[in-house]
């Protein structure tokens, strides 16, 4: 084998295995600097450099303090609110959020879309195939009304679509008989499917034998 051969395969191998490492590092990477921009981000909501040295408060200063206060605030918000006194007071300040000018465009914006993730109105938990674009063309998406008679379009759905490697969507008005549930497959799952542009294997569910 002549030396500008031997070069080129191994060149050729040397690029082989930079993107095998590149594959196998990229996702730890990414996922390892969106969790440590998080909780730097979490972190820093308390303003370390207004808080003086000696201070009673110094403690403060310490990283990794903010975080851990922010997560117990979070949570001991949690246990109250479940509490029948505390929680008809949060009830209240929700209720003036929601009547406050131009405050509650901003208020029930984000109260919903949270509330669709993760509250007791989850919206992303009935994933669909739509057809939108045409005959035997599908979209995976999500039912997040069932009932849009209030938009006059009476017999239609509200789907949300998301779009592939973005936390961005589009919701269409699809008529029901154009819209097939999909039972065997998780919300997560689907989210998933659709997000990663269809390169992620879908996981389906196992159906319960009705003998059983």
């Amino acid at each position: 084998m002549s030396p500008k051969l031997k070069l080129k395969v191994l060149a050729s191998r040397i690029l082989r295995y930079f993107f095998q490492g590149l594959l196998i590092l990229a996702p730890i990477g990414i996922t390892a600097l969106t969790l440590y921009w998080a909780f730097v981000t979490i972190d820093n909501i308390i303003p370390k450099e207004f808080i003086p040295e000696g201070a009673p408060f110094e403690f403060l200063r310490y990283k990794g303090v903010g975080f851990a206060l922010v997560l117990i605030l979070v949570i001991v918000v949690g246990y109250l609110s479940s509490s029948f006194i505390i929680g008809r007071i949060f009830d209240l300040f929700d209720h003036l959020l929601e009547r406050t000018p131009f405050i509650k465009y901003i208020y029930t914006s984000i109260k919903d879309v949270f509330d669709a993730f993760v509250g007791d109105k989850k919206k992303f938990d009935h994933p669909v195939l739509a057809q939108i674009y045409g005959v035997d063309v599908w979209e995976i998406g999500f039912i997040t009304q069932t009932d849009v008679s209030n938009l006059g379009m009476e017999g239609y759905l509200a789907v949300y679509v998301p779009h592939a490697y973005a936390i961005t969507g589009k919701v269409f008005i699809v008529p029901k008989e154009k819209v097939k549930p999909l039972e065997n497959i998780s919300a997560g799952e689907a989210m998933k499917f659709a997000v990663s542009g269809g390169v992620t294997n879908v996981v389906r569910r196992e159906t319960e034998d009705p003998g059983v």
